[in-house]
């Protein structure tokens, strides 16, 4: 059996896996690394950059030396390879526990039940919740789905594509030190400096991939390319920036404006400002498009490998 088809039915099962089963609810790989990246940061934290990015090289880099090593103990067998690539992507895309934790909160806000709502978001994003009524939480849902689509699914979808099991643990491992690590907090200032900028380069492709396929997949093509291009360079992130434009203008709604991180509130650039306000029933809306841009990733991820390895072989 071939590389491509084995990264793709071995892609296939680890997301048909996460679709059926979920994130674990105890012994969770990611939740393992998160561990291992606190006890190296324990030992090696200095308030300097050069630190941190000797943190984000170990982590890191030990997460795909892992996935190197196992893909080499399994390549004489295709079924093994298999097995590999889907328990990894399993492992690593978590568009199922997106989608839970979305839709428990829609239903909170549709019974009226903020304070239930509020009580779960943080489940979701770093907002402050207390801080916000009921549009503002389906607001702030309907933002975290659109970043975490291209962050917990199709991110992860690609860098499978391009470097195989070891890209798939090490997109996962950056991704997850930069939320560890890449906020811009006293202590993380600068030692989370390189993780954050690392995770901006390896996001690159999944955030344009993403808001690609929420064009395609959403009810207005036009509006989310319209609203991509004219507001996502307004945004601070640079890939949160096109997938959320692209979201908003799939889904008709306006995001950004002020929100509360830590703390610290922040005014940021409306996107799609054409479109209306966020509301409940947005909500799965939004979880909708995140499942039909999810399987698209995998079909385009698919070809693609396929294709690469078909003119290299």
């Amino acid at each position: 059996m071939g590389a491509g088809r084995v990264h793709a039915y071995g892609a296939a099962v680890g997301l048909i896996g996460d679709l059926l089963l979920g994130d674990p609810r105890r012994g969770h790989p990611v939740a393992a690394f998160g561990r291992t990246a606190g006890a190296v940061e324990r030992v090696l934290w200095r308030d300097h950059r050069g630190w941190g990015a000797l943190h984000t090289v170990v982590c890191a880099g030990g997460a795909v030396a892992l996935g190197t090593v196992a893909t080499r103990a399994v390549r004489t067998s295709a079924v093994a390879s298999v097995g590999l690539t889907g328990v990894a992507t399993w492992a690593v895309v978590g568009g199922t526990s997106l989608a839970r934790e979305a839709r428990a909160i829609g239903r909170a806000l549709e019974a009226g039940d903020v304070e239930t709502a509020r009580a779960r978001l943080p489940h979701l994003c770093g907002r402050d919740p207390q801080s916000l009524d009921a549009d503002g939480i389906a607001r702030a849902v309907v933002e975290s789905v659109a970043e975490n689509t291209s962050d917990a699914v199709v991110g992860a979808l690609v860098w499978g594509a391009i470097g195989g099991v070891p890209g798939l643990l090490g997109f996962r491992a950056v991704n997850t030190l930069d939320a560890m690590v890449g906020h811009k907090s006293a202590r993380y200032r600068r030692y989370g400096w390189a993780s954050a900028r690392l995770d901006d380069v390896v996001g690159w492709p999944g955030a344009r991939l993403t808001a690609v396929l929420a064009a395609v997949a959403g009810g207005d093509p036009r509006g989310a390319v319209t609203a991509w291009r004219a507001d996502a360079a307004k945004h601070p992130s640079p890939n949160a920036g096109p997938v959320e434009a692209s979201f908003a203008g799939a889904l008709g709604v306006r995001l950004g404006g002020t929100l509360s991180y830590g703390g610290r509130v922040e005014h940021r650039p409306v996107l799609n400002g054409a479109g209306r306000g966020v509301e409940t029933r947005d909500i799965e809306r939004a979880v909708r498009l995140s499942r039909r841009v999810g399987w698209l990733a995998l079909g385009v991820c698919v070809a693609a490998r396929h294709i690469v390895k078909g003119r290299t072989s």
